[in-house]
């Protein structure tokens, strides 16, 4: 009975992502949600978390003052939910998306294995795999997987989008919070094409899930700041892309 609960739980769930994000173009799924359609818990995204302490310096992001750790990683998702690695190359951001990047090939570190044969990892995955189908009827989706963690102090904000309001030149985005540590701000804001105001939220809690048809919405975080200022703030958060393969 308790699995058949779940079950029903995480599709409705998934039902209702899929309807906001067709009338919409936008939807912040509750953590609860997303923990009933990936199964786990508190524990779960704790374990998870771990992964954001390998991460290593975003050395494009530096070169305009930003803080921010990262890896990088894609994958081939067929329809029936078979994740697939796919080589590891430079990430190039699509045209009219990103106007900082926009045709300069960026070189990251890849996912660790231990980050990329993580079960969560691909039961999020499979999660955006069946989210997707609402706004395109795909059999392969290609996934790009970009851990983040974006660092502030004292004095010095952190950017977790330094390029502003902006899209990522792909079908399906999605922003899950892992954990942010003694962090104020990082709200997430989505436009419509035209650039009216669709929503605002942060993600506070592990698990909260921002979702967003890129193909007709910009998105926007603002600077995280410490609590306390005698501290260091941290925002680590996981950003999955789908887009049709070339």
């Amino acid at each position: 009975m308790a699995g058949d609960t779940t079950a029903s739980t995480a599709y409705a769930a998934a039902e209702a992502a899929r309807q906001a994000l067709v009338s919409t173009g936008a939807y912040p799924m509750p953590p609860a949600e997303v923990s009933a359609c990936v199964g786990t818990g508190r524990e779960g995204w704790a374990r998870f978390a771990a992964h954001w302490d390998d991460l290593v310096a975003d050395p494009y992001a530096a070169e305009n003052g930003t803080r921010r750790l990262r890896r990088y990683g894609s994958f081939a998702l067929t329809r029936e939910g078979r994740l697939t690695p796919l080589p590891h190359d430079a990430f190039v951001q699509p045209g009219a998306s990103n106007p900082m990047y926009v045709g300069v090939d960026r070189h990251f570190e890849p996912l660790t294995d231990a980050f990329a044969a993580d079960p969560l990892l691909a039961s999020v995955i499979g999660l955006l795999g069946r989210v997707a189908g609402c706004l395109d009827d795909r059999d392969e989706w290609w996934v790009k997987v970009h851990p983040f963690r974006v660092l502030a102090s004292a004095g010095r904000a952190g950017r977790p989008t330094p390029e502003g309001r902006h899209r990522d030149g792909v079908t399906l985005v999605s922003s899950l919070l892992i954990d942010r540590e003694n962090a104020t701000g990082g709200e997430s804001s989505v436009y419509g094409a035209d650039g009216a105001h669709l929503l605002t939220t942060t993600l506070s809690e592990p698990g909260s899930l921002l979702l967003g048809d890129d193909r007709r919405t910009l998105h926007e975080v603002s600077p995280i700041r410490p609590l306390d200022p005698a501290r260091p703030a941290r925002r680590d958060v996981l950003v999955t892309t789908l887009l049709p393969p070339a």
